[in-house]
């Protein structure tokens, strides 16, 4: 019989409906049963795509001895932590605090009022590796419950005091400088590995936000060693077995054999990571026209589209990592991807097989498991004619579609849409593909539609087309008001940046504290036992660095002091943090990197059916400028008919021809009707 899971939206939740554990999802009623059986609550928190959760629900929550065990001596609560990134992030504190680790699946015992007092994050069914068995853990946690409860007591009170005493002030901290990017940029230098353009250690995951910091400190301050670290690092990436070479996008990261050969990815496929890095290699194409950059822009853009997005219109979360291996039939990681020689002759032939095979670095014994090798693009591979590989991809994606495919998250997160929406948004108007503009279009309607209220608060989650139940947290905020302003400057239509302006004044109104550091979650919340407020980025961009980028672009578009101010106040964390620990505040220094140059206000007005108004508008999106505004339609006129942004108010046309205006600092330079002109006031490399 199906547990109280059934009625969720999470589709992690629902793989667990069936599970002999009688679980509850987070709510309020749990720890009313937990306190009216007098039993510890046992918390497992974990996501839909993550290897790890899948192994140990599988070896122990669809147990049967384990389950009669759990639900006689606990309540046991599963937390999808993309929905309830608030819950992870509290809890998560404490496992690190605790043990020095973290990760997924992130296992709690806690009091029924929410004080936990044991962690752990995987434990297997028998002892293994120095770890105890989860039997065994269960056994512990209820003999100390039982029997030494004044000391269980004691432990949950002090973890959840330090928890709840952790302060961050940023009351100090100043404005972020020019020297605060330089010394940010000069601690990168130290851990970049510049024989293989990553940055240092066997863990690899895509710096997505670093090197968009890169990208803008080159374009701002002329560094050709930014330039050089974030060509380095997009040229690794796209290299490697970490970026899918047949179908595009990108795996969550990758790991360093100990014998020293190819990377191995972990093979989950990530909405944020796949929308940022498409936006990434965008900009790299911006500043420098590489080949290889607008080729990964457009083919993570297109497998963003085909593989991720819904009926509805949005884009869902993840695709797993495991999928079904149709030789053996058992769901293994990397079953999806990886080829050996000899399938790569039967869907090519034998020729173009051994010539895929030398050129993707797949070899007879195998760089993964089983034989088979992950595609990668070795430095020593023979040079082929593009058009050749082109076919060849097609061929075997063609042929890939064939295999049992991995199983899709379908739920539709707020904060990660608005990273999507920003990337398809730009790569459309960057590479002349209006269809990516118009998926971007249709995931901003469905956020609209759907997450958003009539009071302008966002819902977290939708799936199906039917909201989820939980609040949207502060990197809903800031990263959905980016993505409309993003679209806001491609399509000129500035009813999004009405919505944005309405996210961003709910940042002040419910996110925002006394001394302007930014709370993840709102004022009227609900209450865990420590409010999260964390500046550093994760997988994506903190809320509170996000947030701050969108108030700042909006305060461009509008002349918004308060909105600037905000913005000003709560980057005073990258001023702290971006000399000491920049690969953990990159989305800080990029936007600091907007700050320190403007960012630069660009109006371009023009009649619609004018074809120079297209022109001027392209070189405007194409400037380098970091976090320049677009806005581009008919001249606003004083009573504020007309076009439809503030920054066309009473702009008027040279020679009755299309013209832009470039302002900062409350100065402007000339207007021009000259696209080169334009690009050279915005820094563009090309047009």
């Amino acid at each position: 019989m199906p547990n109280r899971l059934a009625q969720a939206t999470s589709p992690y939740l629902l793989q667990h409906a069936d599970n002999p554990v009688d679980w509850w999802p987070w709510e309020t009623g749990a720890f009313e049963e937990a306190r009216r059986r007098n039993v510890p609550v046992f918390l497992s928190v974990g996501y839909s795509a993550c290897h790890w959760c899948h192994v140990m629900a599988h070896e122990s929550f669809e147990d049967d001895d384990a389950a009669v065990y759990m639900n006689e001596h606990f309540v046991s609560v599963k937390v999808d932590r993309e929905e309830r990134p608030d819950v992870d992030a509290v809890y998560m504190e404490a496992v690190q605090a605790a043990t020095g680790q973290g990760g997924w699946p992130m296992s709690v015992f806690m009091t029924p009022d929410g004080e936990p007092f044991y962690f752990g994050t995987y434990f297997p069914p028998e002892p293994r590796h120095g770890m105890p068995s989860f039997r065994q853990v269960l056994e512990g946690v209820h003999s100390a419950w039982t029997s030494r409860r004044d000391e269980v007591g004691e432990v949950a009170a002090k973890i959840t005091r330090d928890i709840a005493g952790r302060e961050l002030s940023i009351e100090s901290a100043g404005l972020p400088t020019g020297e605060t990017q330089a010394l940010a940029l000069l601690q990168l230098t130290r851990d970049i590995d510049p024989a293989s353009g990553w940055f240092k250690g066997d863990t690899k995951f895509p710096p997505s936000m670093v090197i968009e910091f890169l990208l803008r400190h080159h374009a701002r301050a002329g560094s050709v060693a930014a330039l050089e670290m974030a060509e380095g690092l997009c040229g690794a990436m796209a290299r490697s077995s970490l970026y899918d070479q047949v179908g595009g996008g990108f795996h969550r990261y990758v790991l360093t054999p100990r014998n020293g050969g190819p990377l191995v990815p972990h093979f989950e496929k990530m909405l944020y990571d796949n929308a940022l890095l498409c936006r990434v290699y965008a900009h790299l194409w911006r500043a420098t026209g590489s080949d290889l950059a607008r080729r990964v822009a457009l083919e993570t853009a297109d497998f963003m589209v085909r593989e991720l997005r819904t009926a509805e219109g949005g884009f869902a979360s993840a695709l797993d990592a495991d999928s079904e291996d149709p030789l053996t039939g058992k769901h293994v990681e990397g079953a999806y991807y990886a080829w050996t020689p000899a399938q790569l002759a039967e869907v090519l032939g034998e020729d173009d097989g051994a010539l895929a095979a030398a050129y993707f670095g797949v070899t007879d014994e195998g760089t993964f498991e089983h034989g088979a090798s992950v595609l990668q693009l070795p430095q020593d591979g023979p040079v082929v004619d593009a058009g050749v590989i082109a076919g060849i991809r097609e061929r075997l994606l063609a042929a890939r579609a064939g295999r049992p495919a991995p199983g899709r998250d379908d739920k539709v997160v707020a904060a990660w849409n608005g990273l999507a929406i920003a990337a398809l948004a730009e790569c459309g108007a960057y590479f002349d593909r209006p269809d990516l503009v118009e998926r971007a279009t249709e995931a901003a309607d469905l956020l609209v539609r759907v997450h958003m209220d009539g009071r302008a608060r966002l819902a977290r989650t939708s799936k199906d087309g039917r909201v989820g139940v939980n609040a949207g947290v502060l990197e809903d905020y800031g990263d959905v008001a980016e993505g409309f302003l993003a679209l806001a400057s491609v399509t000129g239509e500035g009813v999004w940046l009405e919505f944005a302006g309405f996210l961003v004044d709910l940042v002040l109104d419910r996110f925002t504290a006394e001394d302007g550091s930014l709370y993840d979650t709102a004022h009227d919340a609900e209450q865990l036992i420590r409010r999260p407020q964390d500046p550093t980025d994760t997988a994506a961009p903190s809320g509170w660095t996000a947030a701050a980028g969108a108030l700042l672009s909006y305060a461009a578009h509008t002349g918004s002091q308060a909105h600037r101010t905000a913005a000003e106040e709560a980057l005073g964390v990258v001023h702290a943090l971006g000399p000491r620990v920049p690969r953990f505040i990159g989305h800080g220094l990029a936007v600091a990197e907007a700050l320190l140059d403007g960012p630069r206000e660009v109006a371009v007005v023009g009649h619609p059916e004018d074809p120079a108004l297209a022109g001027l508008h392209r070189a405007a999106l194409l400037g380098t400028a970091p976090g320049a505004v677009v806005a581009v339609g008919l001249p606003r006129a004083a009573d504020g008919s007309g076009g439809e942004f503030p920054l066309l108010a009473e702009r008027t046309l040279v020679h009755d021809l299309p013209t832009a205006y470039v302002c900062r600092h409350f100065v402007c330079a000339r207007p021009t009707a000259d696209p080169v002109e334009l690009a050279d006031q915005l820094g563009a490399v090309h047009t």
